[in-house]
């Protein structure tokens, strides 16, 4: 039995949990809530050690300690490009210890227990299933395999014989609790993880890790029920709740429903384009060029992407964001939904900049400014403001909302190359004689264009 303190206790922590949830919402108060969320865990585990008094509290400590160490030497020295294959290991450890709890718990599971052996089989396949497909998804993340789609001849036949053998084996779990019909139910689930997110794009990944952290959420829920744990139950739910809402956000900002984005691949479309890059003449400049045009603008909205991040280029954008303040220019950041590799990319990394909040605004506050906008300036982003999405049917991206930079009176592009963006296909909008190209390294080209501008 639960001593009152510690549900009390508990208490506590899941209200943590919850405000800690609802101050991520916004960049101003995202630091202060992340540090809210961490102190109820901490809560929630000192309550569990005085409360239980678990035996062979030696190896549970050791335990900690190397997890604690690894976690904090691998959060601090992952760069911001990497942060989503981050989120994504740390998804599938939390789906893995889930799965594995649940296997052990299966000795107290006895016929008969109905509803304990359901939550214990959902535990064990979905917690496997989240595991694998964040590993996958981590790899693809990583390039340590091909962002392309994987498919091959009988991958549907497969994912489905998968499917059905884990609602089988989940069933047979349920009559008959067994530990080794655990085990086969999940290299079942493993099985299913894999084949999940083969066929997914690697524009699309970052909706599937948000899928699987859905998962996770909802096994550490059911894992919760198994253990009698009612803090387990509130955290997992709010996870889950959580990623099954981000997940249709992220789906609806590229304008494809969740089904489409896991199984189109295995339909006949693909998420990716050819991924070459055009030899179509386009008009480059030099940064005293660029300068020019930004210096005598009298409002510029900077559009950020993944190669901002690549680059580390955050902090000199800012600088050149200062100086043309300094000069009466109105400057806004132009925010999309899916910007980077995960939600909220771009906002984490300009924060770290020190970009003030008011600055960044989301696409649908600011999509109807950029027919005001002298210039607009796309640092390392492509797709997000590529206007096939509006006028090409055939195109990967078609129906996805985009950022209307081509509105603008100028655009001005800081490219490494002409090579297309993660959904490997053209942007007309490089083509376009108002646009204007400046080649190179991003920070190293905003390096010369603060300089130049101070020329100016």
């Amino acid at each position: 039995m639960i001593p009152t303190w510690a549900q009390i206790g508990y208490l506590v922590a899941a209200v943590c949990f919850i405000v800690a949830l609802k101050a991520l919402s916004s960049p101003k108060s995202a630091r202060a809530g992340n540090a809210l969320g961490a102190a109820g865990a901490v809560l929630a585990v000192v309550i569990t050690f005085v409360a239980y008094k678990p035996d062979n509290l030696v190896p549970i400590l050791i335990a900690l300690g190397i997890g604690a160490v690894g976690g904090v030497i691998g959060s601090r020295r992952v760069q911001m490009t990497h942060m989503p294959q981050l989120v994504a290991l740390f998804n599938g450890v939390g789906g893995g210890a889930a799965a594995l709890v649940a296997l052990m718990e299966l000795g107290d599971v006895h016929a008969g227990e109905t509803v304990a052996a359901l939550a214990t089989a959902f535990t064990v396949l979905v917690g496997a299933i989240s595991f694998s497909g964040s590993i996958v998804t981590f790899a693809k993340l990583q390039e340590l395999m091909t962002t392309r789609p994987v498919v091959f001849p009988g991958l549907p036949v497969l994912f489905v014989a998968a499917v059905l053998g884990g609602i089988a084996l989940a069933g047979w779990l349920v009559s008959d609790p067994r530990v080794w019909v655990g085990v086969l139910l999940c290299l079942a689930g493993l099985a299913v993880g894999v084949m999940l997110v083969l066929p997914v794009g690697g524009a699309d990944v970052p909706i599937v890790i948000s899928l699987l952290n859905a998962f996770t959420g909802l096994t550490v829920a059911a894992g919760g029920y198994v253990l009698g744990n009612t803090l387990l139950l509130v955290a997992g739910t709010l996870v889950g709740a959580a990623g099954t809402l981000l997940t249709k956000l992220m789906a609806d900002a590229m304008g494809r429903s969740v089904f489409n984005i896991l199984f189109g691949a295995i339909r006949g479309g693909s998420t990716l384009g050819g991924g070459t890059a055009s030899e179509r003449p386009v008009i480059s400049g030099g940064a005293e060029d660029v300068a020019i045009l930004l210096g005598y603008a009298n409002k510029v909205i900077i559009v950020p992407g993944y190669g901002l991040a690549v680059a580390q280029a955050q902090h000199t954008l800012r600088d050149l964001v200062e100086e043309l303040q300094s000069r009466g220019v109105k400057v806004d950041y132009a925010i999309h939904p899916v910007a980077g590799r995960m939600p909220g990319h771009m906002n984490v990394l300009l924060a770290e900049a020190q970009v003030p909040y008011e600055q960044l605004r989301e696409m649908d506050d600011i999509n109807g400014d950029f027919k005001s906008t002298d210039v607009v300036l796309v640092v390392g982003a492509n797709d997000v403001v590529n206007p096939a999405a509006r006028n090409t049917p055939s195109a990967p991206i078609y129906g996805m909302p985009i950022l209307n930079a081509d509105e603008a009176q100028r655009v001005i592009f800081l490219k490494r190359s002409m090579r297309p963006g993660f959904a490997g296909i053209e942007n007309e909008l490089l083509y376009d004689p108002r646009t204007t190209l400046l080649f190179g390294d991003a920070r190293e080209s905003l390096t010369k264009l603060l300089g130049a501008l101070k020329t100016v």
